[in-house]
């Protein structure tokens, strides 16, 4: 188990960040173990066409015996949203020492006997995940980046409405929180690690399978969390419906009623339905107009929600 002490003032430098290298290196595991998600199969297949044997070996070779994570590979955000060179460029300077400590960490089975060797693992590292994520994952980036900013929004009014009690409460099963401390089992490291003014880093993930905190004691308090909605990332957009509710409102109307039982804004929503943001929202503005859905503005966003009458309409579709 490893576990994060947080006082009152890490609750309150509690904050999230995207990171396209943490993607890019947490999808190795669904490279590795294709049964690890089979949500993300129809990626894996597109993943394999594109990248070669060569690569594909050098990149499963990253992941520990235990499916662990080198700690180098995946550097803290220095802002909310880095750039890839950026975050790869930062793991370039890994100094060769730090390599060495964090393979061993993550039981990756390679030995490597010196500084020299660590240093051109590091470099040849970062050549391939550069490969893997220009060919793999860049080419989805905006639907994975909507998918984790939705699962972003999600959080935040959860430690509005409940505090970190009920940020955490749904995060994942191996997450417990009690007294300030966030506890996380069934991890390959057992130690403890005090905030101690540091604050709580979260990094949604549409990759990850299970809480990932940083392997090494010595890192300051970070967490890889699964995000919410991943599964949605490969499905085909909903049929249109022909039920007695299309019949009544329209099929396009139907299906954003269907998807409206969270808050979500139009990008997210045109995502899923593989249509313009501006076609959801002249659809938003008619069902807003007769009080099916809400809206309220959240930063920049506005996100909308089925209203009473529209959750009354959609039960009495599904009966």
């Amino acid at each position: 188990m490893i576990s994060f002490e947080l006082d009152v003032e890490d609750l309150a430098d509690t904050r999230f960040a995207l990171s396209p290298l943490n993607e890019t290196v947490f999808s190795l595991r669904v490279l590795r173990e294709p049964g690890l998600h089979a949500l993300h199969l129809p990626w894996r297949r597109s993943a394999l066409a594109r990248l070669g044997p060569r690569d594909v070996g050098l990149l499963t070779s990253l992941v520990g015996t235990r499916l662990a994570l080198p700690d180098f590979l995946t550097p803290r955000p220095a802002t909310f949203a880095p750039a890839f060179e950026e975050q790869l460029s930062a793991v370039r300077q890994t100094p060769p020492e730090v390599v060495r400590r964090d393979l061993e960490a993550a039981l990756v089975p390679e030995p490597i006997p010196d500084d020299a060797a660590a240093a051109r693992f590091r470099d040849t590292a970062c050549d391939v995940l550069r490969r893997c994520w220009q060919l793999a994952i860049e080419p989805v980036w905006p639907q994975i980046r909507l998918v984790l900013e939705a699962d972003m929004t999600y959080r935040a009014r959860q430690l509005a409405v409940g505090g970190a009690r009920l940020l955490f409460a749904d995060m994942h099963p191996n997450l417990r929180w009690h007294e300030g401390v966030l506890s996380i089992d069934k991890m390959i490291g057992r130690h403890h690690v005090a905030a101690s003014g540091r604050g709580l880093l979260l990094i949604p993930s549409v990759f990850a399978h299970k809480p990932a905190p940083p392997v090494h004691p010595e890192e300051p308090p970070l967490l890889t969390y699964p995000s919410r909605g991943a599964a949605t990332l490969w499905a085909p957009a909903p049929a249109s419906n022909p039920t007695a509710l299309a019949s009544l409102i329209g099929a396009p109307r139907a299906a954003l009623l269907d998807l409206l039982k969270e808050p979500q804004p139009t990008v997210e929503l045109a995502r899923r339905l593989k249509v313009t943001p501006s076609a959801v929202s002249q659809q938003l503005r008619v069902l807003y107009a007769t009080g099916l859905v809400v809206r309220a503005r959240h930063g920049r966003r506005v996100l909308y929600r089925r209203s009473h009458l529209g959750d009354q309409l959609a039960a009495q579709a599904r009966d």
